[in-house]
Order: structure tokens, then sequence, then C-alpha cells
């Protein structure tokens, strides 16, 4: 297995973590500025762990 792609699923489900955990946070009424950072920083992490994934060639 490739590294990027290895990395690429690391930074994938760190953002899913995120998107998720900023969510919930976001849904339990706490309309913060953390849930906003979590919801932001999970996209971030998420969309380039796919797209590491997608410029990688099996």
């Amino acid at each position: 297995m490739n590294v990027k792609s290895v990395f690429g699923i690391i930074l994938t489900l760190i953002g899913l973590v995120g998107l998720v955990y900023g969510g919930i946070d976001f849904t339990k009424g706490g309309v913060s500025q953390a849930s906003f950072v979590y919801i932001i920083l999970g996209g971030i992490f998420f969309f380039s762990g796919i797209s590491l994934i997608r410029g990688t060639k099996a």
C-alpha cells in the first residue's frame, strides 16, 4: 500500500470525526464558534484526504 493513500485514509477519517463531532455539537443547540471550527476543519481534512486518495494510483 502506498504511503500517500494511507495518509489520505488517515486524513479522511480525521475529517469525518471532526464533521461528526461538529455536527453533534451544532445540533445540541450549542451554536458557538467552536462547532463551526470543528465543521470547517473537518471539511478541510475530509476533502483533502479524498483528493489525496483519488490522486494516487492503485
